[in-house]
């Protein structure tokens, strides 16, 4: 193998790694290299990254690497973190939320259940915005994920505390629940505009 296809498929794990990164040793191991040589690739790429103009480049810290941005463009992914969380969460989104905050835990079938949809796109957008979150797997076949709300959930909809929520009358059954909960939610989303 010559250094360059080293190179690449030592940058493919860093990148796979992700936030956790990995371990020296792991690279060495994985690519069958000895430390001289993992060094020298190591070193090769980090130059790569801090003398071309790009957008990343390779940290290292305690021995493990990281593929991280860089931290004269921290302006620009702040705009976008930002903006990013401003956006307004679509109707199938709000219904989700709605149906999590009042019914947690609880499954993803038993959110579809409930919307009568497919709610796997909603569930992962309120995942990415870190408003709800897995808070343990359900007892039975297949362990299903359990999801509940976030602290975030709470700081974005200004509540101290889930039972903040507004009571539900007591005669109401699941479907009533999303109702309920998407006129509350919509105007929280009215107040914040």
């Amino acid at each position: 193998m010559d250094i360059n296809e080293i190179k690449a498929i030592m940058e493919g794990l860093i990148f796979a790694a992700g936030d956790e990164g990995i371990q020296k040793k792991e690279l060495r191991k994985v690519l069958d290299l000895d430390k001289d040589m993992a060094e020298h690739v190591i070193n090769e790429l980090k130059f790569e990254y801090e003398h071309a103009k790009r957008g990343i480049m390779l940290m290292e810290s305690q021995q493990v690497l990281f593929l991280t941005t860089k931290p004269e463009h921290s302006e620009y992914f702040a705009k976008f973190k930002e903006a990013k969380v401003q956006s307004k969460l679509s109707q199938a989104a709000l219904e989700t939320l709605a149906i999590i905050a009042y019914l947690q835990p609880i499954t993803r079938a038993e959110i579809e259940q409930i919307r009568g949809v497919k709610s796997e796109r909603p569930v992962q957008t309120l995942v990415s915005r870190a408003l709800i979150e897995e808070v343990g797997r359900k007892e039975g076949v297949g362990r299903p994920i359990l999801f509940g709300t976030t602290v975030e959930f709470l700081t974005y909809f200004g509540l101290s505390s889930i039972d903040d929520l507004p009571p539900l009358p007591e005669d109401i059954n699941e479907i009533d629940v999303e109702q309920e909960a998407d006129l509350f939610f919509d105007r929280l989303q009215n107040i914040e505009d």
